[in-house]
């Protein structure tokens, strides 16, 4: 549930390919094994990535591989393998530094301990502190539910959303996330970012050749945009900001998602005494060079069955989600009415239905670049499904 769907207009012809997602998942470790990263951790890293895709969130999937890891260990500002240092620790809570190694495996390492430890005095909380872009946060409220907890998970990014009445991009995207256990067959789910959309989304707009929605950018001169590709080149340059949550000013409400993208800053900042805004953005703006981004973490879980018997609360949880899917719907249509996750469980059900991903042309030349400058991938991906 990243930001709003793409806007109404003609898609280009569909020149994509259908590839199984364990071809992808096994594409995808190989390419960091490749760059160095430890096997357990490169299949982690992996799992994080093609779950995103699983469940037809493409602003986080494979799209990401190239752009956002891998472009980065070659400029040098991310490393393909680093410690994590567990910094203080009680039998509640943790302070853990990744020391900008990948937060594809920083994230499951932080969520697994806030699991432990709410299994074991009922709740578990961790922060995490130079760490790197981890991926949907939905996938570690998922694994708290899987666990049967409550899970809680939000991360800064580089600075995009302005403040209401600003127009300085000062705050991430600043996913906040909870998931909750149900009886449905799958979790509730909330995984949003705090802006009304998000640089994944924008670059997933590029990569359809579609404009961006009015209402979710405004630049310097407090002008909407909507041209996706000078969007995402002045979002570099700082030169554009993203709107939070209801939007630009007050009267629809944009001072309520201004202050959870805050909220979420803190979060990730205060306990870790984390860099924020100029320091996160990954560009020297005088130089124009890139520069490491030590982002921020935090996770909570709360052991269901330390407060009530968990399929009595999955049983409660289900009632009230199909409550609200029952209630009365607008006599105008708009159709079926959604409880979160839901729309991620059908995709991942009508992916697995078709046997997989279908990979748009950017990205099979994305992944035609990755193998072309990798001797051993050369070997092993002489020939990939579209060619």
């Amino acid at each position: 549930m990243y930001g709003y769907p793409p806007p109404p207009s003609s898609p280009p012809p569909d020149t994509s390919t259908l590839v199984p997602f364990d071809y992808m998942r096994s594409f995808m470790t190989d390419v960091f094994l490749s760059y160095g990263v430890p096997a357990s951790q490169a299949d982690t890293c992996a799992d994080v990535l093609i779950e995103a895709d699983r469940r037809g969130i493409d602003s986080h999937g494979i799209g990401r591989l190239k752009p956002i890891y891998c472009d980065r260990i070659d400029k040098g500002i991310l490393k393909p393998t680093a410690p994590i240092d567990v910094v203080k620790e009680t039998d509640c809570t943790a302070l853990v530094d990744g020391n900008l190694g990948i937060g594809l495996y920083i994230g499951p390492y932080c969520m697994n301990l806030a699991i432990q430890k709410a299994k074991a005095h009922g709740v578990g909380f961790v922060a995490a502190r130079n760490s790197t872009h981890y991926g949907i946060a939905g996938y570690y409220a998922t694994m708290a539910t899987s666990a049967g907890c409550v899970g809680f998970t939000g991360t800064n990014a580089r600075p995009s959303i302005a403040p209401t009445h600003g127009v300085e991009p000062m705050m991430g995207t600043n996913p906040l996330c909870f998931g909750v256990p149900t009886a449905d067959g799958f979790p509730f789910v909330i995984d949003c970012a705090t802006s009304v959309n998000q640089r994944g989304k924008i670059e997933r707009y590029a990569r359809e050749g579609m404009p961006t929605p009015k209402g979710c950018v405004v630049d310097n001169e407090g002008i909407e945009r909507t041209d996706t590709e000078g969007i995402l080149k002045d979002m570099v340059q700082g030169k554009c900001a993203l709107t939070p949550v209801g939007g630009a000013g007050e009267a629809t409400g944009g001072y309520k998602g201004y202050g959870w993208a805050a909220t979420v800053e803190l979060l990730c900042t205060a306990f870790q005494g984390g860099p924020f805004g100029e320091d996160v953005c990954g560009v020297d703006r005088k130089t124009g060079q890139p520069k490491p981004m030590p982002l921020g973490h935090f996770f909570l879980a709360i052991d269901v069955e330390k407060v009530c018997p968990v399929e009595f609360f999955k049983g409660n949880a289900s009632n009230f989600l199909g409550a609200l899917r029952g209630s009365k719907k607008s006599p105008k249509g708009g159709g079926r009415i959604w409880t979160a996750g839901e729309k991620e469980d059908d995709a991942r059900k009508e992916r697995e239905g078709q046997g997989g991903l279908k990979v748009p042309k950017s990205l099979q030349k994305n992944m035609e670049d990755l193998r072309d400058k990798r001797e051993d991938l050369k070997v092993k991906y002489a020939k990939l499904p579209w060619e």
